[in-house]
């Protein structure tokens, strides 16, 4: 039996959460030799050691170790290393996974080799170029060999972008293959006795975009919507390391972890994140997974954006964009608070059951033992 090698790269907390039901099914097939590649663009504890031991991700066999920098630095500096592992171990086929400076550096440097590159959450689009991740996906799109898309909308998006349909597979969301497997684990965690929270009594926020927490006009305006969130429901916030920075420079925090019902808290991890959306009220967030997360467990979320990539998950009716008007948003959270909004029961999209690792890993296997092209007339694919 010849073996194919299979390069998967990681870089960021999402693609954590994504690859890691990948990684297992590889395990199962003695003709794969799996090869996991961390480019370090998240790091330390909270942001990827955690998702690591929680999801049973193997240590990986390359960490890049780029850390912080700009966009143009960062994607770089993951070029510059990443050929050379490349190199080293020639694999039949390199995986990358959403759309993060990794996803694009990496896609490039196996396509200049002359690799071909699956790329994992293809073809979803927010019609926003001036988002980095954009920029990113569209470009990873347009060289990977192999695209496996989550949602119609990313069908529709390739065919107007002229990508043949014989590139492209339907097959799921490989978060909700994590998701359904750790639903026991994020039952039995304590993280609602540990901050003295009441299921379906609190709100939980995250906020990372640039747009939201870079700028001081706009970080001022959200903080001050929180606040007054807070006077009617306790509002659980779980800040990245940068946010918090923000918050000091203007004055807005202290070091406090409450005021009033607002509370700011560490980053957590993907077991007891999962519990606070899972038992939540309701959910604001600027997070494209965590709009998939929400729908999935049917839990009204408020995205503070004008666009989404995934919008399915509004079609469904658990997501509305209030963009980041906080008078918009405002409205929104007292008319689920009134159950106004998110009330009735949500569809869970199609394909979205867990057998998504499968279906890529069934994919590739036939792919990488027969390389033939199938004939460029062929419809999408679905998987079986």
């Amino acid at each position: 039996m010849q073996r194919r090698k299979i390069v998967s790269v990681v870089g960021a907390r999402p693609n954590f959460v994504k690859i890691a039901p990948l990684l297992a099914e590889f395990s199962k097939h003695p003709d794969i030799c799996s090869v996991l590649v961390h480019t370090g663009q998240h790091y330390g504890h909270s942001m990827d050691r955690l998702f690591f031991d929680q999801l049973q991700i193997p240590t990986p066999d390359v960490n890049l170790e780029v850390g912080s920098a700009s966009h143009a630095v960062q994607t770089a500096r993951i070029m510059e290393r990443f050929e050379p592992v490349l190199l080293e171990h020639a694999p039949d086929l390199v995986l990358v996974v959403g759309d993060v400076n990794s996803t694009l550096a990496c896609a490039l440097v196996t396509i200049k080799a002359g690799i071909p590159v699956g790329h994992i959450e293809a073809g979803l689009r927010s019609f926003d170029r001036s988002m980095p991740e954009e920029i990113n996906r569209i470009l990873t799109d347009a060289i990977s060999e192999y695209l496996f898309v989550t949602e119609h909308s990313g069908l529709t998006n390739l065919r107007r972008e002229g990508i043949s349909d014989r590139h492209v597979y339907l097959v799921g969301n490989l978060m909700m293959d994590t998701l359904i497997r750790q639903l026991g684990s994020i039952g039995d965690s304590p993280i609602l006795d540990r901050l003295a929270l009441h299921e379906r009594r609190y709100a939980l926020v995250t906020l990372h975009r640039p747009s939201n927490v870079d700028d001081p006009a706009s970080l001022r305006r959200l903080y001050s919507m929180l606040l007054t969130m807070a006077e009617r429901i306790p509002v659980v916030f779980p800040a990245h390391p940068r946010t918090v920075k923000n918050l000091q420079a203007l004055g807005l925090s202290d070091g406090a972890t409450r005021r009033g019902g607002l509370m700011l808290i560490e980053p957590l991890g993907y077991v007891d994140f999962l519990a606070l959306v899972k038992s939540a009220r309701l959910v604001l967030t600027d997070s494209g997974g965590i709009q998939e997360e929400t729908t999935f467990l049917q839990v009204p979320c408020l995205t503070l954006r004008a666009n989404t990539e995934r919008p399915i998950t509004v079609e469904v009716g658990t997501n509305r964009l209030v963009g980041n008007d906080p008078d918009a948003a405002l409205r929104a959270f007292r008319s689920v608070l009134d159950e106004r909004f998110g009330s009735a029961p949500a569809q869970i999209p199609e394909m979205w059951d867990g057998r998504t690792a499968e279906r890529i890993t069934k994919i590739l296997r036939d792919a990488l033992a027969d390389r033939e092209r199938t004939p460029a007339s062929a419809p999408v694919r679905y998987a079986a």
